[in-house]
């Protein structure tokens, strides 16, 4: 590892295709591994093939865990206890996470509304949008906890209407098998009483086939580690949907120097802290600047707990620093590195923003942070990773809807349209399909 704060990786223009690869493809090898992707596989087989008993085996083996099956539903009791247990503090911020959640996605719904239109005399289409039936929602409590996460999950598909929805989550490292209770609160919040205690893997694969205690869903989304991004990949192969690519979390910050770089340090610091599979990059048109963040960066570094400093330092090697000769040669690299978090620090805001069509979530200025936006903003934080922004977006009451035309034709829509159709099934060669609009005229 290098000796500075941030790995320092040149200027862009410098850098071969090679070392421009090994910024942008950050941690998909690993989701691709095919030693790992084994490994999961051999878990989400013992679930298929023994419900909870695989659930179980996965649990002592994983989480030194030892249930029988009924542990794997959380109980009333355990909701019960854990308002007590999280405090009138963090049970007031749950609720105002919800509401800032709710009111984004309660607007996006709005503007969601069933539509049609006369495309032709005659002949009417459009689309009409419903729920999907089930969902699950994966919660990760491996490196810390998330209720955020859940809020940031089940807030949406509530909005969305889905009538059935199915958490899973690890139990808390070192709890005895105890369930996070903030993650408990964020759902008796939001009424959704299917909770249940389950390794990440193992647990994304009860909800793609079902257990004798979980229920088998239709889509399944949420962020985790390699293996959990893995399980997810794979259960789509048996018919469930799944959202690509939500795996070990990553930022870009594009700056100039205008940029505060005691505010840059603590930004970049914001996601790097994770977990030691993590990526925090600084892209900059500054050498001056790179140099003042490098000593802030030292600093604050130096002022975290353990674990998270070295998980800290691990993500600014994996990420790294990257001078470019202008924002524009900024914005490519941004654009290349299609970031899940992103922060635009510029004095021509609107400008630059405008060059930006590939990241998950662009937080502008030095007053919106990463932070904000995960617990407060309302708009999404459960966000493609891996690239994966350059064609997927973020968690949204969208992600639980889905949408089916409709059409209507008159009998004289039906003669306007005739001469296409026959044209069309005369070349293909399906005189099936040219008789059912022939024998109608």
């Amino acid at each position: 590892m290098t000796t500075s704060s941030i790995r320092d990786r040149g200027r862009w223009a410098d850098m071969s295709a090679a070392d421009r690869a090994d910024l942008t493809t950050r941690g998909i090898g690993r989701v691709f591994d095919p030693e790992l992707r084994a490994s999961v596989l051999e878990i989400l087989e013992d679930v298929r093939d023994n419900g909870d008993a695989g659930l179980l085996r996965a649990l002592a083996k994983f989480d030194k865990v030892e249930v029988d099956a009924e542990g794997i539903r959380v109980s009333r009791e355990e909701f019960a206890a854990a308002r007590a247990e999280i405090g009138e503090e963090m049970l007031s911020a749950i609720r105002e996470s919800i509401a800032f959640v709710r009111r984004y996605n309660e607007r996006m719904i709005a503007e969601d509304a069933d539509w049609s239109f006369e495309t032709a005399p005659g002949v009417v289409v459009g689309e009409r949008t419903s729920p999907i039936e089930s969902v699950g929602l994966f919660v990760p409590a491996g490196k810390g906890s998330f209720p955020s996460v859940l809020v940031q999950l089940g807030t949406p598909a509530v909005v969305a209407g889905v009538p059935r929805i199915a958490v899973v989550t690890p139990p808390v490292p070192g709890s005895g098998g105890k369930v996070d209770p903030a993650i408990l609160v964020v759902a008796d919040e939001l009424g959704i009483t299917d909770v249940f205690r389950v390794n990440g893997p193992a647990g994304i694969g009860a909800l793609a086939f079902g257990t004798e205690t979980v229920p088998a869903v239709r889509k399944v989304v949420g962020p985790g580690s390699p293996p959990v991004a893995v399980a997810q990949i794979e259960v789509q192969r048996f018919g469930v949907v799944s959202n690509m690519l939500l795996g070990p979390s990553e930022s870009l910050i594009l700056a100039d120097d205008s940029a505060d770089p005691r505010l840059l340090a603590a930004d970049l610091l914001n996601e790097a802290e994770h977990g030691p599979d993590s990526s925090s990059v600084l892209v900059t048109t500054s050498s001056k600047l790179l140099a003042a963040v490098q000593v802030e960066l030292a600093d604050q570094l130096a002022q975290l707990p353990a674990p998270r400093d070295e998980y800290a330092r691990l993500a600014l090697h994996n990420g790294g620093a990257v001078l470019v000769d202008s924002m524009e040669e900024g914005a490519e690299v941004a654009n290349a590195y299609a970031p899940e978090h992103m922060q635009l620090v510029a004095r021509d805001e609107e400008y630059v923003l405008g060059l930006i069509v590939d990241a998950a979530e662009i937080l502008v200025g030095q007053y919106t942070t990463v932070s904000m936006a995960n617990f407060a903003l309302g708009c999404p934080a459960a966000l493609p990773t891996s690239g994966y922004a350059k064609v997927s977006s973020g968690i949204t009451a969208h992600t639980f809807r889905k949408k089916r035309a409709v059409a209507k034709a008159s009998p004289e829509g039906l003669r306007a349209l005739a001469p296409t159709v026959l044209a069309f099934t005369a070349h293909e060669g399906f005189p099936a399909h040219g008789n059912s609009v022939a024998i109608r005229l």
